[in-house]
């Protein structure tokens, strides 16, 4: 059975609390698995998720600060140790393939695990697959850092009431669906008179950085899109100082980019109450805001 959501590992910038984990996001995507920024204390967050090593399919980093990649040594020895059969890719900033070196042989352990290093050198297509694409854009932050989209191609759903109609039965609904075309007796059916379009689906993950036109083309039309809030707008200054967004400015990206659901995440220990989050980012975006909180999961809407 397919499952598209996303499970939050963790919340918390730059350091742990109490009640929020560092990052740490995997989106289940069929039959792939995304693990986004896993921070330290990752392996122990997938324990309490109920989400296994082996459902990891690749590693995406946005940049090299701890918060973002300190949990990467406990996940690449845990694939070793669970025995996972199939590659795992591995993207990150290419300008810190020393780092990820580091992180990934940071202690002594018996690899048997296969690691596909992938660097991203820029913007573009990192990966296609039955998922559809992965796509990078640069950032805006202190250290060279990307954002990630994945885009599923649009398809079509086939009609069974059109097809019937059309004397389309058994294995010719295969093959129209295969070739475009079919000859049923006397005429020439094709896909688009049974059919209508089913949109892909677009997921988004935008972490540290400032408001730039990447965030943008980065959330264009998401149904799903994760980013920092890492500040109130009461700190905005704070946030560009150190390269970070608001909950209102996440919520305007939302907005502007037509955006379904909204998920605030990466919040600065200065705030105890996640509900001024919430609030700020309400009061400009209409669709659904979420509120991370580690441990949840977040379903990706329903196709339009």
């Amino acid at each position: 059975m397919s499952v598209r959501e996303l499970v939050v590992l963790g919340t918390a910038s730059q350091v742990p609390g109490r009640n929020r984990n560092h990052n740490g996001y995997l989106l289940r995507w069929d039959a792939e698995g995304f693990l986004f920024d896993p921070g330290e204390g990752t392996q122990r967050q997938m324990l309490f998720a109920g989400v296994a090593a082996s459902s990891i399919t690749r590693i995406c980093l946005t940049h090299f600060h701890g918060d973002h990649c300190l949990g990467v040594p406990g996940v690449v020895q845990r694939l070793s140790l669970d025995g996972v059969r199939h590659p795992v890719h591995a993207h990150f900033p290419a300008s810190g393939r020393e780092y990820f070196e580091r992180l990934r042989h940071a202690s002594v352990f018996h690899e048997t695990a296969e690691i596909v290093e992938e660097p991203v050198h820029g913007n573009g297509v990192l990966a296609t697959g039955e998922f559809g694409e992965l796509r990078a854009r640069r950032l805006d932050h202190p250290v060279e850092a990307f954002g990630y989209q994945l885009v599923e191609p649009s398809g079509r759903r086939m009609l069974p009431e059109l097809l019937a109609r059309f004397g389309v039965t058994g294995p010719e609904i295969g093959e129209l669906q295969r070739t475009g075309s079919l000859r049923v007796g006397s005429r020439t059916v094709t896909v688009e008179q049974v059919s209508v379009v089913r949109q892909g689906q677009r997921f988004a993950f935008v972490m540290d950085t400032r408001l730039c036109d990447a965030v943008y083309e980065l959330a264009d039309r998401a149904d799903l899109l994760v980013i920092e809030s890492t500040f109130l707008e009461e700190d905005a200054r704070l946030a560009r100082e150190y390269g970070h967004l608001t909950a209102r400015q996440a919520a305007r990206v939302a907005a502007e980019s037509k955006v379904r659901t909204l998920v605030l995440t990466h919040f600065s220990q200065r705030y105890d109450d996640p509900t001024k989050f919430y609030e700020e980012a309400r009061e400009v975006f209409g669709g659904e805001v979420v509120v991370a909180a580690d441990l949840s999961r977040v379903s990706l809407p329903r196709r339009r």
